[in-house]
């Protein structure tokens, strides 16, 4: 198992530069989805991030289920790109208007489900999976309480899964700087 972690802000290269790493793994390519469209702008987004990958990589959607998106997909002769974490993480997060200030997500049964699962299932991926997460601890401190639980669930999610992969890349302005590389044994 190869796994990678590639951070970034909006507009950074993120998605760009996962789907390089991708194109040069030599492996077949599957890429899981998580966006949903919503909206029309959401819509176009998603057309667009379409239009930018090769035809003949593998799509699946999975926009709240994705560690079971990632066991189904996953294999040693393949290489999978999640893209991305954070609205993932975003679909999960469905509901957190009901918790009170203070209380955590974890009190979101799907929330809780979904991402034990998926840190429980990283260790024992096969072949290669590039996970593609938004960065959204630099900015100003949300005004909401919503909006500050959906930064403080990212970071811990981002933290979860950078401490189980090998590398993990932070990407600004389309300029690389890795952050950690550790060769398997």
């Amino acid at each position: 198992m190869s796994c990678e972690l590639i951070l970034g802000g909006a507009r950074s290269g993120k998605s760009r530069l996962a789907e390089q790493r991708a194109a040069g793994s030599g492996a077949a390519v599957h890429v899981i989805v998580t966006a949903e469209a919503l909206d029309a702008e959401m819509d176009a987004r998603i057309t667009r991030h379409q239009a930018d990958r090769p035809a003949g990589w593998q799509v699946v959607e999975a926009p709240r289920q994705l560690a079971a998106a990632l066991e189904a997909t996953a294999a040693p002769d393949r290489c999978v790109v999640v893209d991305c974490l954070t609205l993932w993480l975003a679909n999960l997060l469905d509901g957190a208007e009901t918790l009170a200030p203070g209380e955590g997500a974890e009190l979101l049964p799907m929330f809780a489900r979904e991402r034990a699962a998926l840190l429980d299932l990283i260790p024992r991926l096969p072949g290669r999976v590039i996970f593609v997460a938004n960065e959204v601890g630099l900015g100003l401190v949300p005004e909401t309480p919503l909006g500050r639980l959906f930064r403080d669930e990212a970071g811990r999610v981002n933290q979860a899964v950078a401490a189980l992969c090998e590398r993990v890349v932070f990407v600004a302005a389309g300029l690389p700087l890795v952050l950690k590389d550790t060769p398997r044994p």
